[in-house]
């Protein structure tokens, strides 16, 4: 049986985008996770959902990997972007298409 740590490196290295999130990506449960779906859908980024809500050893284990008290969490490339501020404002500003285009991920150009 792996641990919980790796099992969040397996999701994060085997999906170019990851978000743990509070809820689903067709039903978020809380509003920074509808925030940070709202920002990938708009980009047309194809992604992971992994609901915390379910499991309780995700939930605290991906606290504890990434040592970010919060979620939701993004992961590009396994590695740690943001919770729903920092995405938010990273594609305001236009970072965060940045980021994903050079991660080599597909979004729709704007």
């Amino acid at each position: 049986m792996t641990s919980i740590q790796e099992r969040i490196q397996e999701e994060i290295t085997e999906n170019a985008v990851v978000l743990y999130m509070k809820g689903s990506s067709h039903v978020p449960q809380c509003g920074f996770s509808a925030v940070v779906i709202q920002i990938l859908n708009k980009l047309n980024v194809v992604f992971k959902d992994v609901n915390v809500l379910i499991d309780p050893e995700v939930r605290q284990g991906i606290k504890d990997f990434s040592n970010w008290p919060t979620i939701p969490q993004l992961y590009v490339k396994a590695e740690f972007v943001g919770g729903a501020d920092i995405i938010r404002e990273m594609y305001e500003s236009g970072e965060l298409q940045t980021l994903l285009k050079e991660r080599g991920v597909e979004t729709a150009s704007k």
